[in-house]
C-alpha cells in the first residue's frame, strides 16, 4: 500500500518525483505530498527557514501537481502517494510528515504498532502532533535524537518502533543524502549516473534505470548522488549486487486502451504464452520448473499441499489446489493466509506449503512465510515479481511472468498463476502416478490456451452488450460446482471491486440451503457451468432459480436452455475450464463498471499491493 519515491542527483527534483507518483498511484491515491531540500537562496533572497520545502493535497497525484508553486525547485526530495490507514484522507494526514523544528521529512508505508504509546509519549514530552497518523511519530522521533549522523538518528527512532515499514527521510542539516530503511514493506533503490532514486516499486524507477537494489528486512541504505551504502538497522554493513529489472517502461503505459484493466485483460493472450515458454517437456510428457528446488525423491515425499493467499491469490490457489488434487493425486486446500498466520496451525513436515502473491510482497502471506519457516516447513512461493520478498523468503517456487500488473485489479496475473499451477500440477503428477497419456493431454490443452483466450477475448462486443443488461442489478449471484466454484469466487470479487455491484458467490449446490431466499429478478445469477459430470446437476439448480423468477447468465460451454443469456467458451481439457472460463467474466465485470461510470484502475478504497495487515 501507498507508493514512496525519492531522487538524489542534478536533475530538478519535482517532476521526477511528480512522474513517480503517477507511476506508483495504483498503490494509493487519497492524497499525496513531496518535500524537496531547498536550493540556497540568492544573493539578496532570504535563506528558506528549515531548508525543506514540503507541499501536500488531499485527492490525487494531479491535485498535488496543481497545488505546486511555479518557483519549488531543488535537485534531493521524496514524495508519497498515499492508502490511509490512520486517519481520514486529508492535507494534514498526507506524507511526509514533519518533526516539530519543521527539519525532519520521512514518508512511509506499514503501520506502526505500538504508535498510540509513542504518541502518548511524545505528547508527555510537549510534542503537538499535527496528524491523526502512526507515521508521524516516526518523524518526531528521528529529531529529537541527539545523535551526530543521520543514519544513527534514524536508527535510533527505529529501534523504538513495532511495526512494518518501508521510509525515506530527509533532514535539513544533511543535504547530501536521503536515508532509507525496511521492515515488512518494499523500498527498492534505482541505481543512475551520478544520481540515485528510491522508491516502493521498480515501476518508478524503469524511467531513468533498470539497475536496481531491493532492500531485504532490518536492511538501511544511505543514497548520495554519485554513491550508496547498504547495512543493517544494528549498523553492520551489508553486500548489495545490483540486479536489472526484467521490463522496459513502456510495459508500464496503456498501449493504447483507456484503461489497464482492458489492457491488462487483452494482455493474457501473450502473458499464458510466457509462462508455457520454455517449460514444457514433451520427451518426458511433463514440465521443467528449475526454480522448485524440489527433487523428485523430496515431491514424492510430500503428503499434504496446503496453499496460501489473499484476495485472487486466495482464488487462484483454490483452482490450484483441485489441479493437484486431479493431477497429482495428493490432497490438497487453499486457505487465506490472513488466517492461517492467527490460528496456531498444526505444521506438518509432510506438508509442502505454497504461498502466492502477485506482488510477492503481501503483507499477511510475507508473514504466514515467515512463521512457517520459522517452524521448519518447506514453502515454495508462486509470484509474478521477481525479487519480491517472499520470492526471497520461500524456498523455491514458479515465477508467473505475467509482467507488470498496474490496475488495481488483478486480472491477467490471475489467470498467468493458474496456469502456472496447472505446471506444477502437472510436474508433481508426472513424478507420481499421472500417465504418459494424461500428460500429453493436459500440455496440449495448455498449448490451447492463448488462442482460445483470443477467442474469448473477439466476443467482448457481445459482453459488453451483457453488462449494459445486467448493470442496474441491485446484487448478483455467482454460482458453480467443484470447478466451476473458484470461478465463481474470483468472478464475484473482480465484480465488487470495480463495479461496486454487491455480488456473493455460492457452490451452486449450497444455494437451496440459505441464499435461494435471496433470487428475485432484480437479482440476477452468473452460473459457471462447465461441460462436465455435475452439467446436469448445475442444470437442475437453474430449475430452481427460474422458478423463483430469477434471471440467469450463464458461462457455459454450449447454449443452456433454462439461462436468459449464455457467453459460450471453448471447450479445453476438463481440468484447465476454469483457467478459460475467468477471462468472460472478468470482461462482463469491466463492462459493468464501465457502464455504471466507475473508475476502473482506481476503485475506491483500495490499493495494489497490500503491505499492510
Amino acid at each position: 500500500m501507498c507508493g514512496i519515491v525519492g531522487y538524489i542527483g542534478k536533475r530538478d527534483v519535482a517532476p521526477l518525483l511528480l512522474e513517480g507518483l503517477q507511476r506508483l498511484e495504483y498503490r494509493g491515491y487519497d492524497s499525496a505530498g513531496i518535500a524537496i531540500h531547498a536550493k540556497p537562496a540568492k544573493s539578496g533572497q532570504a535563506a528558506h527557514p528549515t531548508g525543506l520545502k514540503t507541499v501536500k493535497a488531499k485527492g490525487r497525484v494531479r491535485d498535488l501537481e496543481a497545488r505546486l508553486p511555479k518557483r519549488f525547485a531543488g535537485t534531493v526530495g521524496i514524495a508519497h502517494t498515499r492508502w490511509a490507514t490512520h486517519g481520514a484522507p486529508n492535507d494534514t494526514n498526507a506524507h511526509p510528515h514533519l518533526d516539530a523544528d519543521g527539519k525532519v521529512a520521512i514518508v512511509h508505508n506499514g503501520i506502526i504498532d505500538n504508535a498510540a504509546e509513542l504518541r502518548a509519549k511524545l505528547a508527555a514530552d510537549g510534542v503537538e502532533l499535527a496528524s491523526e497518523t502512526d507515521s508521524e511519530t516516526l518523524a518526531h522521533l528521528i529529531g529529537r535524537s541527539q545523535a551526530a549522523t543521520l543514519e544513527e538518528k534514524v536508527r535510533q527512532a527505529l529501534a523504538l518502533v513495532e511495526g512494518t515499514y518501508g521510509i525515506a527521510v530527509l533532514h535539513a542539516d544533511f543535504p547530501d543524502r536521503i536515508v532509507v530503511a525496511r521492515n515488512g514493506s518494499p523500498v527498492v533503490l534505482g541505481i543512475g549516473e551520478k544520481e540515485m532514486f528510491v522508491a516502493s516499486d521498480v515501476a518508478a524507477l524503469v524511467s531513468h534505470t533498470r539497475q536496481v537494489v531491493t532492500l531485504d528486512d532490518g536492511e538501511m541504505a544511505t543514497l548520495k548522488a554519485d554513491d550508496f551504502r547498504t547495512y543493517t538497522t544494528e549498523g553492520s554493513r551489508t553486500s548489495a549486487t545490483p540486479t536489472t529489472v526484467e521490463w522496459e517502461a513502456e510495459s508500464y503505459d496503456m498501449g493504447g486502451h483507456d484503461t489497464y484493466m482492458h489492457k491488462e485483460i487483452h494482455e493474457q493472450v501473450d502473458a499464458v504464452d510466457r509462462v508455457l515458454r520454455g517449460r514444457i517437456d514433451d520427451r518426458f510428457a511433463t514440465v521443467r520448473l528449475g526454480g522448485l528446488n524440489l527433487d523428485a525423491r523430496e515431491a514424492r515425499g510430500v503428503r499434504r499441499v496446503k496453499i496460501l493467499g489473499c484476495g485472487s491469490a486466495y482464488h487462484t490457489g483454490l483452482i490450484g489446489a483441485q489441479l493437484i488434487e486431479e493431477l497429482a493425486r495428493i490432497p490438497a486446500d487453499a486457505e487465506p493466509a490472513s488466517e492461517f498466520r492467527y490460528r496456531n496451525a498444526v505444521v506438518d513436515p509432510d506438508t509442502l506449503y505454497i504461498a502466492v502473491s502477485q506482488s510477492g510482497e503481501t503483507y499477511d502471506t510475507l508473514a504466514a512465510v515467515q512463521e512457517l519457516k520459522r517452524k521448519g516447513a518447506r514453502v515454495l512461493g508462486v509470484v509474478n515479481v521477481v525479487g519480491s520478498a517472499i520470492a526471497r523468503e520461500t524456498d523455491g517456487g514458479v515465477y508467473v511472468h505475467a509482467g507488470p500488473e498496474v490496475c488495481v485489479v488483478s486480472t491477467k496475473c490471475f489467470t498467468n498463476t493458474a496456469v502456472a499451477f496447472a505446471l506444477l500440477a502437472l510436474h508433481l503428477g508426472r513424478i507420481r502416478d499421472l500417465s504418459v497419456a494424461d500428460g500429453k493431454r493436459i500440455i496440449a490443452g495448455l498449448r490451447r490456451l492463448p488462442e482460445q483466450i483470443a477467442e474469448v477475448l473477439r466476443g467482448e462486443e457481445e459482453i459488453k452488450k451483457l453488462a449494459a443488461e445486467y448493470a442496474n442489478a441491485k446484487s448478483m449471484m455467482f454460482i458453480g460446482r467443484v470447478r466451476g466454484y473458484p470461478v465463481a469466487r474470483e468472478a464475484s470479487l473482480k465484480l465488487k471491486e470495480v463495479s461496486y455491484v454487491h455480488a456473493e458467490a455460492y457452490p451452486a449446490s449450497e444455494l437451496k440451503h440459505g441464499p435461494l431466499a435471496l433470487i428475485e429478478p432484480e437479482v440476477p445469477t452468473v452460473a459457471v457451468l462447465p461441460d462436465d459430470d455435475l452439467l446436469e446437476k448445475n442444470r437442475a439448480t437453474l430449475e430452481e432459480i427460474k422458478a423463483r423468477s430469477g434471471r440467469i447468465l450463464a458461462v457455459a460451454h454450449q447454449e443452456q436452455e433454462k439461462a436468459d443469456h449464455t457467453i459460450v467458451v471453448p471447450r479445453n481439457e476438463p481440468e484447465l475450464d476454469p483457467i478459460l472460463m475467468g477471462v468472460p467474466l472478468q470482461l462482463l465485470a469491466y463492462h459493468t463498471a464501465l457502464a455504471l461510470g466507475r473508475d476502473i484502475d482506481k476503485p475506491r478504497n483500495l490499493a495494489k499491493s497490500v503491505t499492510v495487515e
